[in-house]
């Protein structure tokens, strides 16, 4: 099992392990042995002082294999070594966990930002819907977001059905589909999209100020 030692360790020691740095490990690009290590440090006092033997009894790993993972978890910006001077003045070396709290704060920070940017969609269809959008529907603008379809994206979709005078997630689920067919992964693609379109019908005499999304969905119908 890709996590034995992780649960090996556990067992073996009073290691609290939050979950949500448990849940941000592989944003943080640590393997299993490396994450073990630094929640060692994280239920120890930061800076710890740096005695490789002491380290290596309390986690049962060898003292090589245990370097090596300090200095992988050192070289990707996770912990630090600091020299401090002890009651003594004699100088001193510790590891710190000080970068890998500002790491896990940027990642926490992102994913806040996401949330807040995912509620903006939700809220903006509510608004043009001038309705609260039923648990189903949410679990279809959810899925939108969660297949990397970007919110700049759903947000024009969103104003092409409104200026078509409809309000439901299948018209707008229509339109998402047939932009991703033709690769329009941008506002500034879906724009140049439409207006090339207006322009075609205005050349072909046929005046036009919005896609004829009814149009293309007829010829689609299931």
């Amino acid at each position: 099992m890709k996590n034995k030692i992780l649960v090996d360790v556990v067992k073996s020691k009073s290691l609290v392990i939050p979950l949500y740095l448990y849940r941000l490990r592989e944003k943080l690009d640590l393997t299993y042995e490396e994450f073990i290590v630094v929640m060692y440090l994280y239920n120890s006092s930061n800076p710890l002082l740096f005695d490789i033997n002491k380290i290596s009894d309390d986690l049962g790993m060898d003292t090589t294999a245990l370097m090596n993972l300090i200095d992988t978890l050192s070289s990707k910006n996770i912990i630090d070594f600091k020299v401090i001077p002890n009651e003594k003045k004699v100088m001193e070396e510790y590891l710190s966990l000080d970068n890998f709290y500002e790491r896990i704060s940027l990642l926490l920070m992102d994913e806040n930002s996401q949330e807040e940017d995912d509620k903006n969609i939700f809220s903006m269809i509510e608004q043009e819907f001038g309705r609260t959008l039923s648990p189903m529907e949410y679990e279809i603008v959810k899925a939108w977001l969660e297949g990397n379809i970007k919110e700049e994206i759903i947000a024009c979709a969103l104003k092409e059905a409104t200026m078509n005078g409809v309000s439901n997630l299948r018209y707008i689920d229509k339109i998402l589909y047939e932009w991703e067919k033709k690769g329009l992964d941008t506002k500034e693609k879906v724009e140049n999209y439409l207006s090339n379109y207006k322009k075609k019908q205005e050349k072909n005499e046929k005046k036009v100020d919005i896609y004829d999304w009814d149009e293309w969905l007829d010829e689609n119908e299931d």
